[in-house]
């Protein structure tokens, strides 16, 4: 009879193995950035040991991360979400924020770009350059990344329904500075699901907006292989009022609804999960989410693989970008949000993203300052440099509470897409009002916690001081600026080769009225300079608009 080897000693050899194989193959790839020890000398060893088994980094079910090393090789990307007034405004901030350190772009754009209207259009007068920066032509935004080689860095667009006509003229201005589209790289959020869900920047119904969604992620597969096609968003889910658990599964149940759309194109799983990308909120429970982050990589490597059957391990890879939240700070006393967002951004690393945009102290009063955004993104490197939590993978793997709060978080999650299974699936789900009725809900109880003095909100229903009410100095936009895009984009039209631009648009509505990818004639359009509001008036002849149901 075969001698039994006790599981403790089991483990430690398959950490051994780890170690011997898949670790040192990662750090042959990605040198380890530094020699890691403590204060007082003693090495640092990559992974402590847990009490119970999650696995192991760079391995199913990714629990510890999905990469062998996590920061160790590489520190996750400082992206700062940033766009405000024209497109020269926006690049002056872009560069001074590269200057600072900053390792990826991330653009906000403002609401008429992001509901499909132009500059110029009298409907969105008030809105233009107000919460992001105005996009309505490609030369737009040529001056936006003026100066900034796009082959070095990349970029994250934070757009939905309009996101095909934004990476359309981000592919033409590539190739205005010898960019092939095979060396762009970045991410459209492009999670137009979610905009019905929690957000509200749709312009057509559901379907034909799904449809729009899966073109972009069937043409990056095929044209575009550094770039993330969609990032499926919890974040503005979590921020509409959502809990952790909430986050997870409708954001999960929207990938579902995307994979399945891609796959009844006749795509293959493995040919576009990889580029598939997420974004989550990071809240200031830190506890409960970086068990939330932990638990996100093992629901969606069982999704892929077991709903699936994906083959390719790149598939089963949750690649996030987390943000903090917006929706926790607050307008009295807002050096506090300094902390907040420390907090904030901590979990998220101690959860293990891959990538990081801080929030600035001001942003429940206005646009961030420039001195607010640079102490946002010094939280960043502080916590990289400084902290030691970047010099061990998964450090608080292994907790009782952690691993407590990871497989419970997981157990409820799944439950919740089971009961959306049920119904249909998301698409079914929200045509339902199903969703949004479950964010309002837990919006409200999170609200009556804090009216009741439940839930403490430091300055806001505790701990109040006098001068709260005094304002920092605040960043306002230059109206005179806008006024010069307006002007700039009634020049286009007058100049533009006006036979070409309308063919381009009838080549479009041809296409949108049929089964064709619509992205290559959203590309031929924005080069003959047709303008967003104009491709999206044509979309809109064709498809309609939605009307959210009353009720």
């Amino acid at each position: 009879m075969a001698k039994r080897v006790p599981r403790s000693v089991k483990k430690s050899r398959d950490r051994a193995e780890w170690k011997r194989t898949t670790y040192a193959d990662a750090t042959k790839r990605v040198p380890e950035r530094a020699k890691f020890e403590t204060t007082y000398g003693a090495p640092i060893p990559p992974l402590y040991d847990p009490n119970g088994d999650p696995g192991l980094p760079g391995e199913p079910p990714y629990t510890r991360g999905i990469l062998p090393t996590m920061y160790r090789g590489r520190l996750w990307t400082m992206r700062q979400y940033a766009g405000f007034g024209t497109a020269e405004e926006s690049n002056t901030r872009y560069r001074y924020l590269l200057k600072q350190g900053q390792t990826g772009l991330s653009v906000a754009f403002d609401l008429p770009t992001q509901m499909g209207y132009d500059a110029d259009d009298p409907q969105v007068a008030g809105e233009v350059g107000k919460v992001g920066v105005s996009i309505s032509s490609l030369d737009d935004l040529a001056r936006l990344f003026e100066g900034i080689p796009l082959a070095e860095v990349t970029t994250s667009m934070t757009i939905n329904a309009t996101a095909p006509i934004l990476l359309a003229m981000y592919v033409a201005l590539g190739k205005r500075q010898d960019v092939t589209a095979e060396r762009l790289g970045g991410t459209t959020q492009n999670d137009i699901l979610k905009e019905y869900i929690a957000r509200g920047t749709y312009i057509f119904p559901p379907r034909p907006s799904l449809r729009l969604a899966t073109d972009l992620i069937a043409y990056c597969a095929e044209h575009l292989p550094r770039w993330n096609p969609i990032s499926i968003s919890g974040y503005h889910i979590r921020e509409a009022g959502a809990d952790a658990v909430q986050e997870l599964a409708f954001t999960f149940a929207d990938a579902i609804a995307y994979i399945d759309a891609a796959i009844a194109a006749g795509h293959a799983v493995d040919r576009f999960a990889p580029q598939l990308s997420f974004f989550f909120a990071a809240h200031s429970t830190l506890i409960e989410e970086v068990a939330k982050f932990r638990a996100a990589r093992k629901i969606w490597a069982r999704i892929v693989r077991d709903r699936y059957g994906a083959k390719d391990p790149a598939s089963s890879l949750l690649r996030f970008h987390t943000q903090t939240m917006g929706s926790t700070l607050t307008a009295q006393q807002p050096l506090n949000n300094i902390v907040r967002t420390a907090i904030e951004a901590l979990a998220a690393v101690l959860g293990g993203t891959q990538s990081l945009h801080t929030n600035a102290y001001d942003e429940a009063l206005a646009l961030p300052s420039e001195e607010a955004a640079r102490i946002a993104l010094r939280t960043q490197q502080i916590i990289a440099e400084e902290s030691g939590v970047a010099e061990t993978i998964d450090p608080l793997g292994g907790a009782h509470a952690i691993e407590a709060l990871t497989a419970d978080i997981e157990a409820r999650v799944l439950a919740e897409i089971a009961e959306i299974d049920a119904m249909g699936g998301a698409l079914a789900g929200i045509e339902r009002g199903y969703q949004m009725r479950e964010i309002e809900d837990s919006a409200y109880r999170q609200q009556q916690a804090v009216e009741k003095g439940e839930k403490v909100i430091v300055g806001v229903n505790a701990y109040r001081a006098e001068g709260d009410e005094q304002e920092p100095a605040l960043l306002r936009v230059d109206e005179t600026a806008i006024e010069r895009q307006r002007a700039r984009l009634a020049a286009l039209r007058a100049h533009r080769d006006a036979a070409a631009a309308d063919r381009a648009r009838r080549d479009l509505v041809t296409a949108a009225t049929g089964n064709a990818n619509l992205v290559p004639p959203i590309i031929v359009a924005v080069e003959a300079a047709v303008t967003l509001g104009e491709i999206c008036a044509d979309l809109r002849g064709v498809f309609g608009t939605y009307v959210p149901p009353v009720g």
